[in-house]
């Protein structure tokens, strides 16, 4: 076997290094989610360009694309990109936070909430980021804001406010990601892959960008939350 061979994986050995099926292998490459195997003679084989397409394509399942998203959003990746170029796709898909969220029961939310949670209370909860419904009566809770949610249910805070402020972060929240993404893309990722970089090295650099990303963003809200309150003031004076 030459050299190029050994640098590729059968299906079984494909499965193994994914966690997944022959079959969902299969079904992935005929929707076109990944390239069909490198033929040598009578056998196929797969590169890591397999590995790192199947690979996010598990991260888009992982984050709620359906299938017909997950084949939008892999048609816009080019079909000379690299492993490195979808393993960074995979690294900006991460959730940002500090916290991955813990899945429990209600009865097992209502225990860490310390009391029992009405209806309008979870959808306060949800509307602020700290819970969602997920499937069959459990949730996906950010644990680490729980008791400051509780807190503002706790001081009344209504859940038509919460739901308003939702709206408002999730437009805002949309643009930001497209221009900060388009920068990444266009300013700081071709340096490392002009250098050569590996897709750690990209990673890593992601990984420190995104604290100081959220730093950034909360000292850019101060500011301008400092600078309203003083229009507002000079307004009321006039």
């Amino acid at each position: 076997m030459d050299e190029s061979v050994r640098e590729l994986l059968t299906l079984d050995e494909l499965t193994n290094r994914v966690g997944m099926s022959v079959r969902n292998i299969r079904f992935y490459t005929t929707k076109g989610l990944v390239p069909p195997p490198i033929r040598r003679g009578r056998s196929g084989y797969y590169s890591p360009d397999h590995v790192a397409r199947l690979e996010l394509v598990q991260e888009l399942q992982a984050h709620g694309f359906t299938l017909s998203a997950i084949e939008k959003y892999v048609a816009r990746i080019p079909a000379d990109a690299t492993p490195e170029d979808i393993a960074l796709h995979r690294t900006m898909l991460a959730p940002w936070q500090a916290d991955l969220p813990v899945e429990m029961s209600r009865a097992e939310l209502d225990t860490r909430a310390g009391r029992t949670l009405t209806d309008d209370d979870l959808t306060t909860l949800s509307a602020l980021g700290i819970v969602f419904p997920t499937r069959r009566g459990r949730y996906e809770v950010a644990v680490s804001q729980l008791s400051v949610g509780v807190g503002l249910l706790d001081l009344g805070f209504p859940v038509e406010a919460a739901l308003a402020a939702a709206e408002v972060y999730a437009e805002h929240g949309r643009q930001l990601a497209k221009q900060l993404n388009e920068l990444f893309r266009t300013m700081v990722w071709p340096v490392y892959r002009e250098a050569g970089a590996s897709a750690d090295t990209l990673r890593g650099v992601v990984e420190r960008l995104k604290p100081l990303s959220i730093a950034s963003l909360v000292a850019a809200y101060e500011a301008a939350m400092d600078e309203t309150r003083r229009e507002d003031i000079a307004r009321r004076a006039r």
